[in-house]
Formats: structure tokens, sequence, C-alpha cells
């Protein structure tokens, strides 16, 4: 029997969008993958549903202790803040880095990108996001676009986003076929 893949999700403590993370996570889980929930620290997580607080989710390891050959791939949720904190990690900034120099896929949504942008992985790559991500993107070299759900190949490595929780049918499809668990 072939290897799981394991997807990494990359989380900071709080202010996550619950279905962000939720419904991408039962996605990889149905189609045979591993998800894995990567954050600044262990113990829990707490998600929210846009700004009311909602569920905690046990962290399976820190960034510091993470290993990007570990990973067949990785998920950024998004939340504002979640993804403010999460760009202003350097570990986190440090693990994308690494996916992406090893040409593992990336699916982030809504406000996920901010880290690819700390991390300056969009040059050259065509996304979307939450519109107002839009100006720091193209500020960083990306190719923005107000789009369902964008996949784009170039520079080595898979990138799949979309702008909001309405996307994240289409979201789904295409992170499980760059992860290669359609």
């Amino acid at each position: 029997m072939a290897e799981q893949k394991k997807i990494a999700f990359l989380v900071d403590t709080e202010g996550i969008e619950q279905v962000e993370l939720t419904d991408p996570w039962t996605h990889v889980e149905k189609a045979g993958g591993v998800p894995r929930l990567l954050a600044p620290k262990l113990g829990e997580v707490r998600g929210f549903n846009h700004l009311t607080p909602a569920d905690s989710f046990p962290v399976d390891t820190t960034y510091a202790d993470a290993v990007a050959d570990d990973y067949d791939g990785a998920v950024i949720p998004g939340g504002v803040a979640n993804a403010d904190f999460l760009r202003m990690d350097s570990d986190a900034v440090a693990l994308v880095k690494a996916l992406v120099a090893a040409g593992k896929p990336i699916a982030a949504i809504c406000h996920g990108p901010w880290l690819l942008v700390e991390a300056d992985v969009v040059r050259g790559k065509m996304l979307t996001s939450f519109p107002s991500l839009r100006t720091d993107i193209r500020n960083a070299g990306g190719d923005w676009a107000d789009q369902e759900v964008r996949v784009c190949d170039m520079n080595g490595w898979t990138l799949v986003t979309s702008r909001n929780p309405d996307d994240l049918p289409a979201f789904n499809r295409e992170a499980l076929k760059a992860f290669g668990l359609e």
C-alpha cells in the first residue's frame, strides 16, 4: 500500500476562520490524506466564525519542530487575525520558504496568502485572495485577480488560492488535485 500523503495545516493560536480549516481538513481525510495541524506552540488553537470564537483544535507539532520534507503539501486557512499573527512568526515563514524550495504544493485561502507574501514567494505567481490583500500581493510581485480559484504552477511549485469561504468547493477540489489526492 502506498504511503499516505501528509498535509500540513498552518495556523496561529487563534483567529482562524474555522470553516477554512475544517472543510479542507475533512476533504483531505476523505481523500485518504493525513492532515496535521502546525502552530507556533503545542496545545490547542481557537477557530472563529468570522469574529465569534468557536471550537478548539489540538496542535500536532510546532513550526520550530516541523521539517518541510515530512509533508507532501500545505494548507493555509484565513482569518484576519490568524494570517496577521502567522506572517509575523519567523518559524512559519521559514517553513513556507522550505516547502516552496522543495517544490511542495501550497493551498491558501482568504487572508492566508499574507504568509506567502511575507515569505517572499509570490513573485511571478498568479493568485487570488480576500480583496484587501490585492495591493500587498501585487507589491510582492504576484499577479492578483478576483476569481473563485486560481491554480499556478509557475516557479517550480503549485499554488492554489481562493478568496473566501464561499469558494471552498472549488478550493478543495483544486487543492486535492495539487496534493495528488483526487
